[in-house]
């Protein structure tokens, strides 16, 4: 195991961290067996509190399993993990960013589209304003593509809530933060950009919606995400 001494004052952080990594890496498998407390804290120079308790997020993340009185041993993270480890995944080595950024993009246009079309049809007047709000606050001249990063995660941001299911409220922030993990730089660099700067398809999207016009809005947010898909797509 690739371990380093801590130093730092958030201690189970910094364990919790480095397990995470050794699992997600590869470098523990699927059930192998950690050290006991007391080897890992000696390993880590910390206390066993620190170590129990990053042990105890490890678990909760899906990444091991506690037996009471025996082992624990590392879990398969592609079949016990959730999304709130996508953001690990690239800092680890588990997948290369490119193919992180392509699975997060093909995960955002599906839930993006049935939540444009979910927005249509359940979204209050109140929301169905901010939607447009939204779309009429993008930049008018958008050719910097980091600029419309943030108008454009508010525009999504207020369909999703106007769809009103709130697993998709919260895969957001989780796909926000696999974003955010690779790098919005990466986006930049790979010519990606070509969806975020449409003002004129986020401001017909966003009519759609005001029309009530579930089955258009879904097919214009999947067509609109689908190009950084297909960017993606012809970079692997």
């Amino acid at each position: 195991m690739d371990i380093t001494p801590v130093t730092r004052s958030a201690v189970s952080d910094v364990v919790f961290g480095q397990l995470v990594a050794e699992i997600l890496s590869g470098r523990l498998t699927p059930g192998d067996a950690l050290p006991g407390e007391r080897e890992l804290a000696e390993r880590f120079e910390v206390n066993r509190h620190a170590v129990r308790e990053a042990l105890k997020r490890v678990q909760q993340a899906g990444l091991v399993r506690i037996s009471q009185g025996g082992k624990t041993r590392v879990l398969d993270w592609r079949g016990h993990a959730g999304l709130d480890t996508l953001s690990q995944l690239a800092a680890a080595g588990a997948l290369t960013p490119l193919e992180i950024l392509r699975d997060i993009s093909e995960m955002r246009r599906s839930v993006a589209a049935d939540a444009a079309r979910l927005c249509a049809e359940r979204a209050s007047d109140d929301q169905i304003g901010i939607v447009l709000a939204a779309a009429q606050a993008y930049p008018i001249d958008s050719s910097a593509i980091a600029d419309t990063f943030a108008p454009d995660l508010d525009f999504w941001t207020a369909v999703i809530e106007g769809s009103g299911n709130i697993a998709y409220r919260l895969g957001l922030n989780t796909l926000v933060a696999g974003f955010t993990e690779i790098g919005w730089q990466t986006v930049v660099d790979l010519g990606l950009g070509e969806e975020y700067v449409d003002r004129d398809a986020h401001q017909h999207l966003a009519r759609l919606i005001a029309d009530r016009d579930a089955d258009g809005a879904q097919r214009l947010a999947a067509d609109l995400l689908g190009r950084t898909v297909a960017r993606i797509a012809a970079h692997l």
